[in-house]
């Protein structure tokens, strides 16, 4: 600048600054949380919604540590769109998601199918299929059900199973995988 003003950066435009060069340098290993654990990595989420027609693609960890504002943008995302009710979801998942996206190496943001319910909302879709638990992990803010144009579920189901982290299901008749921070378990076909 010639007028002497220094240039007024924002916080998110040099993460994603830094993201946008980071990213791209990042290797990938079969172990995904190799690359999401430890100082100095990035996590960034990428997914959007058919059912509200947002989208979101957001730096949520930096530096070994979570950003509470991209915590809360992926919370309000993620929320119970039936009854516009938000819940704090768990990072834990996030990372999952994240890992699993990353070794797929694709630029497409997951479609979010589902991510927090209300225990109303699950109880009304427990009642229109038998593949919905009555305790459900999207209750308590820890599961997303995902999709990528893409790649096929079996794809999508073993990159997330690569993670060895949570519980993985396959859902080939309804083109999505679910992944959860839950104990490690696997189902589906």
């Amino acid at each position: 600048m010639t007028t002497g003003e220094t240039p007024a950066f924002s916080r998110r435009g040099l993460l994603a600054a830094f993201a946008a060069t980071a990213v791209v340098a990042a290797p990938t290993y079969s172990q995904a949380f190799g690359i999401l654990r430890g100082a100095g990595d990035v996590r960034r989420i990428r997914m959007y919604s058919g059912r509200t027609g947002e989208s979101l693609d957001t730096i949520y960890w930096l530096e070994g540590e979570y950003i509470p504002e991209a915590l809360k943008e992926i919370n309000y995302f993620m929320r119970d769109w039936r009854e516009d009710a938000v819940k704090v979801i768990d990072p834990r998942t996030i990372d999952i998601a994240a890992a699993a996206h990353r070794l797929m190496d694709v630029e497409e943001p997951y479609m979010l199918l589902s991510g927090y319910r209300t225990p109303r909302t699950n109880a009304m879709l427990r009642s229109e299929s038998r593949g919905v638990a009555k305790n459900s992990l999207h209750i308590q803010g820890k599961a997303a059900d995902l999709r990528l144009r893409s790649r096929t579920v079996s794809q999508i189901y073993k990159a997330a199973l690569t993670c060895d982290a949570g519980g993985v299901g396959k859902y080939s008749r309804s083109n999505f995988v679910h992944m959860d921070c839950g104990p490690i378990r696997t189902w589906g076909r």
